[in-house]
């Protein structure tokens, strides 16, 4: 297995800051986990992935009842290299120098996006205060999303200013499917 295409790489970097859960022995995997009922979106991102894989999507059932469509990656040194830049100690960690793809962004949003009014959040309750600053700072630096920081009960997450939801919007939109233009607000 050689190196990964800029799409796989740009796919696999949106789902680790969303969903996506990597796991790492001597080489690294990438589990790509979402509800039953998002299978589409799931049969997708194997479809994107299926060359780094060895079996299908399947659905399983977890200990709370809860059903899952879910697939793994094979274990592979060029995920591992991804591994090293996303995760420390274990963690979920935000690179310094992290590159957002348009495609990243949009597959962050179809999982963790959702809208609120005219706003649109991505719910990064999972990060520190800072990692989620340094998301911040790329989205305006590389895109000039401007967002900012709201408290969410216990929590923060990433709000995305009204006005560069449009922007936000012209960004992603090419690469959404259509079932997640929802999770937009209506905008005249």
């Amino acid at each position: 297995m050689g190196s990964l295409t800029e799409r796989q790489k740009a796919i696999i970097i949106g789902s680790i800051l969303g969903d996506g859960a990597m796991r790492c022995k001597t080489n690294a995997l990438l589990e790509i986990n979402h509800a039953d009922r998002e299978k589409e979106y799931v049969d997708w991102k194997f479809k994107e992935l299926c060359n780094l894989v060895s079996t299908i999507p399947k659905t399983r059932k977890g200990n709370s009842g809860r059903a899952a469509y879910r697939f793994t990656t094979k274990s592979l040194p060029a995920l591992t290299k991804i591994y090293k830049q996303f995760y420390k100690n274990g963690r979920k960690d935000i690179p310094k120098k992290l590159k957002l793809y348009p495609l990243s962004i949009a597959v962050w949003f179809m999982d963790d996006g959702c809208k609120s009014y005219n706003a649109v959040y991505l719910n990064t309750q999972d990060f520190n205060k800072s990692q989620q600053e340094r998301l911040i700072m790329a989205l305006k630096e590389q895109h000039d999303i401007n967002s900012t920081l709201n408290k969410d009960k216990d929590y923060y997450r990433i709000r995305i200013a009204v006005n560069s939801v449009r922007r936000l919007e012209d960004i992603i939109k090419p690469y959404l499917l259509p079932k997640f233009l929802y999770k937009f607000p209506i905008t005249p």
